[in-house]
């Protein structure tokens, strides 16, 4: 049997205090002094001598040697040299103890060994804390304080804070506060978990329960998950027992995921059930059967209007400026409104408060750099910066775009495309893009209890689509080629200034000032020329160019009061104004659109957490919203509830009412592809948009595995989409077109199942989802028809393994296709002037589905770890869409000689990549 040594614990006022007494000793005391002994033997001098706590493997380690003078050296510059030399880590745990490893995956177990041999020996246990130095003197108290990152001064968000051998607990809101009434007395013990962290213990006593408590956490070994939870769990994807419908996620723990660049947590979303990962096209959430502009982004307060970079290949954040991030699939709080299906929350990095720390993630695709120090005892700022290039490697990655098939036969009209003697001719197109975004924020803490954080975030993309369609022999008399202009501009630009304050134990707020812009510029336009039968050439040029920009501008103030253990009261206000252009013109002079609309709206919201026991969760609440187009005022009540059946099963429920004042309208296009703009609501054609949520579902949940049920249904109405409809649109005639703004119900409907395997070697999850989502336009019919964003069937299988130093993932994805409408068939009519019309026969509205998706991506990934169990840094390989599979993003259409020419934009096939990512402090 391997032996161990095992040394007493010393005594300490909590377990960060313990490691903070251990590496002040490490670094204090010097040594002078010459060694010739094996390992095992300097390690137990050392412990003796300096009174440390050490655990190693004593078969292992003394197979090693050391022949060393130290001239006034440190014990953490003897720990580094001897552990370098001999392939060895040190790990200095919250409790003070020193863990000497091989391989960071021994930590878990050197804990058991370490336990098990105590029992066995009966040996004194450790004592994490101390013992209560005197009899309680106050009794039914209420504490108040913070979590944080010991190494960094981050607050820490979601934590779980227990107070031990009770039934009392809190989780930490956004700025890492908690609060907990009636505490027995004060020699009670406060326990803190939180993920990717080690567990913390702290003493009450008379004299620290008088002021807020801040509780420091220490990171965990980057190493396997051990099998005791404590509170939070510890996954790259944890839900809420207590809501339905709720995703959290670190963004440290991304790198376990494979990607197509980089870590992106827009995209890690994607991989949930309920959450549509089908789109590369787009980093938004489709959420339930919604759309992305009905997903309410609020990054550090301000709203976000696109999330895409790079055709949606990249989320617009920056993980290294991202704390933590939370995704409410639907019948969210009251807290949030303006949007109809649901809420990404993200909180920025506050930077680090204790020392400067510094990073850069490289890829074959982009690099992202960042900073973060303090830049005085109570300030630190944080700047990050990304950019997309396009190099050798990227250019040979979309070469697969740049071929040509013919997709239907001989030259004629009439028929379906492929079909009756009526050709279609297919080219595949790749676009030319390129990205940056920054992120910057400065916190400046003005006393223990008030701070203020400036955020600002912008980012820019350029994609240009651009191509030649060279027409087949069949089709090309009397024209030449066709030069397709389509070149796009958009980008995001945000800033919030944040107050928190801490008014009392109970009483918190955050203020925000916030502003948000936002813009959209197209143009696509063709031109050519075509001959006559006389020999005459004539020049022609058509299409669009869009104009669209908006800008929010706005004030609001969130309060949460803590009245006791079982009653919290949210409320606040809020006040914006929006601004909204939209200019869509054709052939540089007809104006089809020209919006341009002002709006001030202004309310309030209210909410209720009630607990009356351990088992029950409820959650009522109320919004109202005043919106000055209409001059009408919107409630939206709001309800959720939780009930815990035992240790392992939940029921969960949700409903609620929910109103959207700005959308971003879908223009269906037939030939080129639907295109959408950002609208105000009126009180006229675009209405004000509503739905309703009805949500409920039941987990079981132990140590090892989670099964998550979830069912969802909801109502849509004032849905609004613009259609612009084209005739006699052909080269040198301009046609007519058309155009109006449709108004439409919808309704979604779904079940969603989630296996988990949390723990262990190898995790990962299943997911399945069917689901059903439609719409109701007059304009189509008076029957329901699939939405553009309706799949029907979707599976995802996400498997992680971890072994040592290497962390493999496995991604599969498989869903039904998207749906679409067609053109069927050309027509031409004759004037009653002799001219000639041609246009589209098209199929039902979203009649036609591609063809199913499905991709497989692998990643591998190497950390860097220090001498002192740190990780540093990685290498990782990844391997998107391993099998080359050809998905179709979408079909657009050219008229010409009376044929209707599909090409297929497909998305991305087999691409691989290489990153590297690197960490200094």
């Amino acid at each position: 049997m391997k032996k161990l040594l095992l040394l007493l614990l010393i005594t300490g006022f909590g377990t960060g205090a313990l490691a903070q007494q251990t590496q002040k000793t490490l670094k204090k005391i010097h040594i002078d002094h010459f060694f010739t002994c094996s390992v095992d033997q300097l390690l137990d001098t050392l412990s003796m001598s300096y009174h440390l706590n050490i655990v190693f493997e004593r078969d292992s380690v003394s197979k090693f040697d050391v022949a060393e003078h130290f001239f006034n050296e440190s014990l953490i510059e003897v720990f580094e040299k001897v552990c370098g030399d001999n392939k060895l880590h040190y790990w200095v745990e919250s409790d003070g103890t020193i863990y000497i490893l091989q391989n960071t995956d021994d930590l878990a177990r050197l804990k058991k060994l370490n336990d098990l041999h105590r029992s066995a020996s009966g040996a004194i246990k450790a004592v994490a804390i101390e013992a209560p130095k005197a009899p309680p003197a106050h009794f039914l108290f209420t504490i108040s304080g913070r979590i944080i990152d010991q190494s960094t001064g981050e607050s820490l968000p979601s934590a779980t804070v227990k107070i031990r051998n009770t039934g009392l607990s809190a989780t930490t809101n956004t700025d890492g506060s908690f609060t907990i009434f009636s505490i027995p007395a004060d020699t009670c013990v406060v326990q803190v978990s939180y993920s990717g962290y080690q567990l913390e213990n702290l003493r009450l006593n008379a004299k620290n329960i008088n002021n807020p408590i801040v509780i420091e956490m220490y990171k965990a070994l980057n190493t396997l998950n051990e099998v005791t939870i404590n509170g939070k769990k510890s996954g790259v994807m944890n839900t809420d027992t207590k809501k339905v419908g709720v995703l959290q996620l670190s963004p440290g723990n991304l790198d376990k995921l494979p990607s197509l660049g980089e870590k992106d947590i827009m995209r890690a979303f994607q991989l949930m059930p309920g959450v549509g990962a089908t789109n590369e096209s787009s980093s938004g959430a489709y959420v339930r059967g919604g759309t992305p502009d009905q997903n309410l982004v609020v990054f550090d307060g301000f709203t976000v209007y696109q999330v895409d970079h790079l055709y949606g290949f990249f989320s617009a954040f920056n993980s290294n400026a991202v704390k933590d991030v939370q995704l409410y699939k639907g019948g969210f709080s009251s807290k949030y409104g303006g949007r109809l299906s649901s809420v990404t929350e993200i909180n920025g990095k506050d930077g680090n408060k204790n020392e400067a720390n510094f990073g850069v993630d490289l890829s074959l695709l982009s690099f992202n750099v960042f900073a973060e120090t303090p830049i005085t005892d109570k300030s630190s700022l944080l700047v990050a910066f990304r950019r997309s290039y396009q190099g050798p490697f990227y250019d040979k990655i979309f070469k697969q775009f740049n071929t040509s098939t013919a997709v239907g036969g001989s030259p004629g009209g009439g028929g379906p495309p492929g079909g009756g003697g009526r050709s279609a001719f297919g080219q595949q197109t790749t676009p030319a893009s390129h990205f940056y975004d920054a992120d910057l924020r400065y916190t400046y803490h003005l006393d223990k209890s008030n701070s203020l954080a400036w955020s600002l975030y912008t980012g820019d993309d350029n994609t240009d689509n651009s191509r030649q369609l060279n027409l087949p022999s069949f089709l090309s008399s009397g024209a030449g080629p066709v030069n397709i202009t389509d070149y796009t501009k958009y980008g995001n630009l945000g800033s919030s200034l944040k107050w928190f304050s801490q008014w009392n134990k109970q009483l918190h707020s955050n203020t925000y000032l916030t502003y948000s812009s936002y813009f959209n510029d197209r143009n696509r336009t063709n031109s050519g020329t075509t001959t006559d039968a006389d020999g005459n050439q004539t020049n022609f040029s058509n299409g669009t160019v869009e104009n669209n920009n908006l800008k929010d501008i706005g004030i609001k103030s969130e309060w949460e009061w803590q009245l006791d253990n079982k009653l919290k009261l949210l409320y606040g206000g809020f006040a914006s104004r929006q601004h909204i252009n939209y200019d869509y013109i054709q052939n540089d002079t007809s104006k089809l659109i020209s919006e341009h609309n002002t709006a001030f709206s202004g309310g309030g919201y209210t909410e209720l957490e009630i607990d009356p026991n351990n088992k029950l969760h409820l959650q009522p609440g109320v919004r109202t919203t005043w919106f000055q187009p209409t001059g009408k005022l919107y409630m939206e009540p709001r309800f959720s509830a939780s009930y815990v059946l035992d240790d392992h099963y939940t029921l969960k429920a949700a409903t609620g009412q929910f109103y959207q004042f700005m959308n971003e309208v879908t223009r269906e296009d037939v030939v080129n592809g639907n295109r959408n703009f950002w609208v105000l609501s009126n009180n006229g054609n675009i209405p004000v948009g509503m739905s309703r949520h009805i949500m409920g579902g039941v987990s079981y949940e132990n140590d090892q595995f989670l099964i998550d049920v979830e069912g969802y249904y909801k109502t849509l109405s004032g849905l609004t989409q613009y259609a612009i409809r084209q005739s006699g649109f052909g080269p040198g005639s301009a046609g007519t077109i058309e155009q109006d703004f449709f108004q439409g119900t919808g309704r979604a409907k779904g079940i969603e199942i989630l296996l988990q395997k949390k723990l262990g070697r190898y995790t990962g999850w299943l997911s399945y989802t069917l689901a059903d989502a439609q719409n109701k336009f007059a304009a189509y019919g008076n029957s329901y028809y699939p939405a553009d964003q309706d799949i029907r069937h979707e599976f995802k299988a996400i498997n992680m393994y971890h072994y040592y130093k290497w962390n493999f993932s496995a991604v599969f994805i498989f869903s039904t296709g998207h749906p679409y409408t067609a053109p069927l068939s050309t027509y031409t009519i004759t004037t009653v002037d002799g001219n000639t019309s041609t246009s589209f026969n098209v199929s039902g509205k979203n009649a036609e589905r591609l063809p199913d998706y499905h991709r497989l991506d692998l990643s591998a990934t190497y950390d860097l770890i220090k001498i002192n169990g740190n990780k540093v840094g990685s290498i990782g390989l990844s391997l998107f869409n391993v099998y080359n599979h050809t998905n179709i993003w979408y079909r657009e259409y050219q008229l010409q000689n009376n044929a209707a020419i599909a090409t297929d934009v497909n998305y991305l096939g087999f691409t691989p990549n290489l990153t590297l990512s690197l960490r200094w402090k």
